[in-house]
């Protein structure tokens, strides 16, 4: 039999097999987002959108899988990454989608690309396999218009850098974020900042900050992103929300009662984290701000005058003292270009390896040559696992990598960026039982969805987009360790984006399904 559409004849079997949904999942614990309890049922997915989920479904789709009693979950909102450049070096993803992670939030920590409409368009030209949000960061802005000079904008150059925000969140930035403690942002007036964040407000943006201090001046810190939230009207996001140094151990009661005293004030404030006692960022951060001030040769010349090394020296040896250290083995460099031996080390141990002698200030002087030499990224062990646990049980905490798309082999990155979901879910939910497995799946998906804009992301409803995870509660593991850090998280059996398989049966099958999510204005 015939059915004519159009001017094609097709045979009535393959109309209905045209009209059977492209996915159908099966035999599955749905727990959608919100928090509630899993449930049994069935979910089938439609031209990259969930087309309808409840029990017995007819078993008849263009792909169906069975979920054999695993949790079937929304895709993860990873809101705290930096994956710029990186995209091109691996547009598959891998170590995000392993992790569970189908979206992507990049442009934390101030750095970003200025032009978000073109960053977009790029995105969608690569065709990644994660969907990428972007924010437009205050540290880039700031270059762009001032470069990395240490003073006040003037009324000419603040005038330039709204404007540079108006376009970035005209053109799709999710809101604005800082960095408070990288160049030039450490050197911006809190005034300056409140007229930025004001601009992201009115486009119902969002002000994600690492703030100028997580350690002995931690609160200080949240009061100021605190202010600038409620002068500029738009909601905080702090990001990466930890204590730096061993003589703030404990201090997380006194910060977590300061977000929370915002929040019952009527202040949308939320926080988000990542599972381990170790931070990592620039070696540069060792070294006083002022001295980093202005381009690269400026700086290289200041670290071989005699008096800027006995100032960086006698900073770096308090800062030993504070921590109660008597060595830099608490940093190691995850990454140096003009020397791959260095990767994997402590300060401590490449200032033995070079012939020091093994003291303080001569590691002092190690972190400076390598300053001078390109600077590295590095690990810093320096947090406590009983404030890690207590930042983890807050609610309105969401889970984040602070990571890049890990590029294989590369380096010795922190692991984060390898595990950090299925740390959660494998350590505080399953073996800990820290937070409840609906809860901690809330915080990778809803919440941050909501917090974002991202409205047709985050849950398991239909019409929503069909970013989706099936995983193992009972398997799923972090593999990735400091020591060996180029490990993917294993559990994660399938994983959907805008419901196109790419993870299948725990197998990057190299489908490019992501796009990228420009906010939505009104």
């Amino acid at each position: 039999m015939l059915k004519w559409i159009g001017w094609l004849l097709l045979p009535t079997s393959l109309l209905a097999q045209n009209d059977l949904p492209d996915v159908l999942i099966v035999n599955g614990r749905i727990v959608d987002g919100t928090g509630n309890s899993w449930y049994h049922a069935d979910v089938a997915i439609r031209n990259g959108k969930i087309d309808a989920i409840g029990k017995h479904l007819p078993r008849q789709a263009k792909r169906l899988i069975d979920a054999e009693n695993r949790i079937v979950a929304p895709g993860f909102i990873d809101v705290h990454t930096h994956i710029e450049d990186d995209e091109k070096r691996d547009p598959l993803a891998h170590s995000f989608l392993y992790d569970g992670v189908t979206t992507c939030i990049t442009g934390n920590c101030g750095l970003s690309r200025v032009n978000i409409g073109q960053y977009l368009r790029e995105i969608d030209s690569l065709q990644l396999s994660i969907n990428v949000a972007t924010l437009i960061g205050q540290n880039d802005i700031r270059r762009a218009v001032m470069g990395r000079a240490n003073r006040n904008a003037t009324p000419e150059e603040m005038n330039r850098m709204e404007q540079l925000t108006e376009k970035a969140m005209q053109e799709g930035a999710v809101g604005l974020s800082t960095g408070l403690i990288y160049i030039p942002g450490t050197f911006t007036p809190t005034d300056e900042l409140i007229r930025l964040a004001t601009i992201a407000g009115k486009y119902n943006g969002v002000y994600a900050t690492h703030m100028r201090d997580e350690g002995d001046s931690v609160t200080q810190a949240i009061e100021e992103a605190l202010r600038i939230g409620r002068e500029g009207k738009l909601p905080v996001q702090i990001s990466h929300f930890k204590l730096s140094g061993q003589q703030n151990w404990g201090r997380s009661k006194q910060t977590l009662a300061l977000v929370e005293s915002a929040r019952a004030a009527g202040q949308d404030v939320t926080i988000d984290q990542y599972p381990y006692t170790a931070s990592s960022t620039s070696i540069s951060t060792l070294i006083p701000d002022h001295i980093l001030a202005d381009g690269q040769d400026s700086v290289r010349a200041r670290l071989q005058r005699p008096e800027i090394r006995k100032e960086v020296t006698a900073s770096i040896l308090n800062r030993l003292k504070k921590r109660g250290l008597k060595h830099l083995s608490y940093a190691v460099v995850a990454s140096f270009k003009p020397d791959s031996t260095y990767n994997g080390k402590s300060i401590e141990t490449i200032n033995q390896m070079i012939g020091r002698k093994h003291k303080a200030k001569y590691e002092a002087e190690t972190v400076m040559d390598i300053q001078i030499a390109g600077g590295a990224s590095a690990v810093f062990h320096g947090m406590g696992e009983e404030d890690v646990q207590r930042i983890l049980r807050y609610p309105f905490n969401m889970i984040a990598s602070d990571a890049s798309i890990r590029v294989w082999n590369e380096g010795v990155p922190h692991p984060r960026g390898y595990g950090t979901n299925a740390r959660v879910l494998g350590k505080y939910v399953r073996e800990k039982k820290l937070i409840p497995l609906e809860e901690a799946i809330r915080r990778m998906t809803s919440l941050p969805a909501q917090k974002f804009n991202l409205k047709d992301r985050g849950l398991l409803k239909e019409g929503m987009a069909a970013d989706i995870v099936v995983f193992d509660e009972k398997i799923v593991t972090d593999v990735s360790t400091f020591e060996k850090p180029h490990a993917y998280s294993v559990g994660f059996q399938y994983v959907l984006v805008n419901g196109i398989i790419t993870i299948d049966q725990g197998k990057h099958i190299q489908a490019r399904g992501g796009k990228a999510l420009r906010s939505q204005i009104h």
